[in-house]
């Protein structure tokens, strides 16, 4: 490992297995934390994680679950505590992305957007909170610009984005006197691999002033900054890495 900002700390990381996920967990781990590698389904994806980061020299394991599952998020901070000892860092990053009329939407389709993408994020916040309090840390949520700028045929997505900078300033002051810094990233247009037959990235008309899309790297170097000891002032944001195609906050 080339960097040592994070030696010592664990990290958990939701989503995982690919895109932004990936990206932080092998960011983090570049930096010294070892890191719980976590992914719904696709064991193969994380493992593959998990080996890029020992083939780096760094220490890493999977944890394969459902995050809008309580047991699962249980199951990461045990992942953690057993073999590392200790949580420093909560990446809430696992949503799912549906695009659906209001008109055609169901209740069904709206608690899987809600469950996956803010229910995780409160389960995962409960089961590391003991681990967290030790000795303090930073929970990152990953946010998303459509909660900022809106979208068509994605209320229960922007619903669910929008909550979770609620929840993220909500939780700053709640765990200040833990010494548990509170952020939000927020990714603009970032190429990333979408599943066969999904849709373009529904922000791409919003043109960014770099003139390019963002890579997960960006989104990841953005997430690495606020676990590091430099960003302990910095909580209860919502932070954006969108190239400057939204400026609000």
């Amino acid at each position: 490992m080339s960097e040592h900002e994070l030696a010592g700390k664990v990290a958990i990381v939701t989503g995982a297995g690919r895109n932004i996920g990936r990206a932080i967990a092998l960011r983090l781990a570049r930096s010294g934390a070892a890191v719980v590698v976590n992914a719904r389904a696709n064991a193969a994806e994380a493992d593959a994680v998990v080996k890029e980061i020992a083939a780096a020299g760094g220490k890493a394991i999977s944890v394969i679950g459902d995050v809008a599952d309580p047991k699962t998020a249980a199951a990461l901070a045990d992942g953690a505590l057993k073999p590392f000892g200790r949580i420093d860092i909560l990446v809430n990053n696992a949503a799912v992305r549906r695009e659906k009329a209001i008109t055609d939407m169901s209740y069904a389709d709206w608690r899987e957007v809600m469950d996956v993408t803010l229910d995780s994020a409160f389960h995962c916040v409960k089961a590391c909170l003991p681990g967290l309090r030790k000795q303090g840390g930073a929970i990152v949520n990953i946010g998303g610009m459509s909660a900022h700028i809106g979208s068509k045929n994605r209320a229960h997505v922007i619903a669910a984005k929008a909550a979770l900078v609620g929840f993220t300033r909500g939780l700053a002051h709640d765990l200040a006197d833990d010494r548990i810094s509170v952020n939000c990233a927020v990714p603009g247009a970032i190429d990333t691999t979408r599943a066969a037959g999904a849709r373009p990235a529904h922000h791409l008309t919003h043109g960014t002033i770099t003139g390019e899309r963002g890579t997960s790297e960006d989104v990841a170097a953005l997430v690495h900054f606020l676990c590091t000891p430099a960003a302990h002032y910095i909580t209860g944001q919502a932070i954006h890495a969108n190239g400057g195609a939204y400026h609000g906050s």
